[in-house]
């Protein structure tokens, strides 16, 4: 009987490669995490519209109220759709990341040379590629808006990189979870959660708690017509520092996960919580005394922090930031005071720029109307309807005297103001309708201003549209020859209705608005 005897296969350890083809190795897999996570439908469907309707804005801008961006504002407009960029980036990553477990391959790529931890940094990195198109989207967004020859205002780098920041974020997050709850509902599950946490914070940040608005990644408070820059009063630079931070410390935490343990990386952990807890204690703190007292001032006094240039009859006075559009203003005003007659034909008014008291960045207030002669206000918005109601408050003013004067108006001269305001648009009948609450162009109607609000009767709107249907050389003349009797609040409508050459109505409910 013979004996064979066979040696023993040697099973020699895993050979782990250098830094450098290890590093190859991660953005290898890196890259084809992010061309597979492309190729999910809700991340190329999110991002595509994304696209799409920033390229719709740049090219279709509208009825003209895109036509003056303020450029603070802008960039925090560029904020809005990162979150929802961030839903299914998270959601696509998490996948990923969970993919080897649910397909049974964890024990097959314990053999391969990239280590755990080092696959966690290439899922990671395959979420930066969308970070860098949103950051595109962002630049372009934002650079169109500068270049408008109308931009007006300053905008900030640390506004404009949160949308980028969120959606890396979202890509950390994604990683993480997959590395703490290893499932497919893991992803979907968090969002959820997620999403209901946030709507209960929304309803306490209701109640004024400031530094629990600025732990959620995005804080857009619009809403405010735009403001000078300098009271703006938005920690932006101490969010992108809490954005990044966040971003880094998680990234930290899923590595640490996956089972990496270097010294680096727990010195790296250690620094990126100190950096995140340094953006939080910065951004927390509410407005002081100091910025109040400011927005106050400049509210209250805006002379005090305006600059004043005359062009024709009239002064344009406004803030630093919006000089530019004084050349607009005073077109609006010459074609108003063109159809004006006596005094008021040559007055000088004074156009000042003015904003509402600033209590909150999301809130809505209006500016409170002058009872200085001669004096109108205009708004930190131009374009669009913004121009008819602009000259609503010049027509105004002409007529009734002061803006105080003019808010009360409810008599026939509303006729007079209105005929001025309109018959001075390309279009006056679309003016005519947009400035309207109604937007039409038949019955009574709230009409807008830059301070007050007026109203017209349905009497007064028939016989504003019959004199915006007729040429306007003829009724620009019965205005100039008939101007004194228009402009006394003791006209009647009638009255007013046979000067301008428009008949007289038939019917009930014509009587003056001011009566009873």
């Amino acid at each position: 009987m013979s004996t064979v005897v066979q040696e023993a296969p040697v099973v020699s350890a895993p050979v782990r490669p250098g830094r450098r083809r290890s590093a190859a190795a991660v953005l290898a897999l890196a890259r084809f995490e992010a061309r597979e996570l492309l190729l999910q439908i809700p991340v190329l469907v999110f991002f595509t519209l994304y696209i799409g309707y920033t390229g719709w804005k740049l090219f279709f801008p509208g009825d003209g109220m895109l036509d003056y961006p303020v450029l603070q504002d802008v960039d925090r407009a560029t904020q809005s759709g990162s979150m929802l960029l961030g839903i299914p980036v998270l959601m696509g990553v998490n996948a990923a990341a969970v993919c080897s477990r649910r397909h049974g391959l964890d024990q097959h790529f314990d053999v391969l040379v990239v280590e755990p931890w080092r696959r966690t940094v290439a899922h990671v990195l395959s979420a930066v590629p969308f970070a860098a198109v949103t950051a595109l989207v962002v630049g372009v967004e934002f650079c169109a808006a500068a270049l408008t020859p109308g931009a007006a205002g300053r905008g900030s780098m640390a506004e404009l990189v949160v949308g980028p920041l969120v959606v890396l974020l979202s890509g950390v997050v994604g990683v993480l979870i997959a590395r703490l709850l290893p499932s497919p509902v893991g992803g979907p599950l968090v969002v959820v959660v997620g999403f209901a946490l946030m709507m209960f914070g929304l309803a306490a940040v209701g109640d004024g708690e400031h530094w629990l608005q600025w732990l959620y990644p995005v804080v857009t408070e619009q809403g405010l017509d735009p403001i000078p820059s300098g009271i703006m009063g938005r920690p932006a630079a101490w969010h992108a520092l809490y954005l990044v931070g966040l971003t880094a410390l998680l990234l930290c935490l899923a590595v640490l996960l996956s089972g990496g343990r270097a010294r680096l990386l727990k010195a790296l952990t250690v620094v990126t919580l100190a950096a995140t807890a340094a953006g939080v204690a910065g951004q927390s703190p509410s407005p002081g005394a100091a910025l109040v007292a400011d927005r106050a001032k400049l509210s209250g006094t805006p002379a005090e922090f305006q600059s004043c240039t005359v062009s024709g009859r009239s002064t344009y006075c406004s803030f630093p930031e919006w000089n530019g559009w004084r050349k607009q203003w005073a077109q609006v005003v010459d074609r108003v005071q063109g159809l004006a007659g006596g005094g008021a034909g040559g007055a000088g008014l004074t156009i000042r720029q003015r904003i509402p008291v600033v209590y909150d960045l999301g809130g809505d207030s209006a500016i409170d109307p002058l009872d200085t002669p001669g004096e109108v206000t205009v708004g930190t918005r131009w374009g669009g309807n913004r121009v008819p109601e602009f000259a609503v408050g010049v027509a105004a003013v002409l007529v009734a005297g002061d803006e105080q004067a003019a808010g009360g108006l409810c008599d026939a001269r509303m006729v007079t103001v209105m005929w001025l305001a309109m018959a001075a648009q390309d279009d006056p009948m679309t003016a005519f309708r947009n400035v309207r609450l109604s937007d039409s162009l038949e019955g009574s109607a709230t009409v807008l201003a830059p301070t007050n609000p007026l109203i017209m009767s349905a009497e007064q709107t028939r016989i504003v549209r019959e004199l915006l249907e007729r040429p306007r050389y003829g009724v620009t003349a019965r205005v100039k020859a008939h101007w004194t009797e228009l402009t006394s609040p003791k006209t009647t409508q009638a009255r007013v209705a046979e000067l301008l050459g428009v008949p007289a109505a038939r019917g009930a409910g014509l009587e003056e608005p001011c009566a009873g």
